[in-house]
């Protein structure tokens, strides 16, 4: 939930964090076309980073993710350039 959140304040993403209820998050991206650049900054942080499809990605957390983890994770994606 948290990191759906974090999600939703960021410009390139459009995600509704009250419809996530598991530790899976899709969201849609803004700009399709900035799917694979969104997944290479991931990646080059050490995230591990897929597609489901154009302008969707899907977030995975699990129980060795704490907040530091999801801060990071948040952290990174800030960092993205506003579609």
């Amino acid at each position: 939930a948290r990191l759906a959140r974090g999600l939703a304040e960021l410009p390139q993403f459009e995600i509704d964090p009250a419809a996530v209820q598991t530790n899976i998050v899709i969201a849609e991206l803004s700009e399709p076309a900035a799917t694979e650049p969104v997944l290479e900054t991931l990646r080059a942080q050490g995230f591990l980073a897929g597609a489901m499809g154009a302008g969707r990605i899907r977030f995975v957390t699990h129980l060795d993710v704490d907040d530091d983890g999801l801060d990071r994770a948040l952290r990174a994606l800030r960092a993205l350039p506003a579609s």
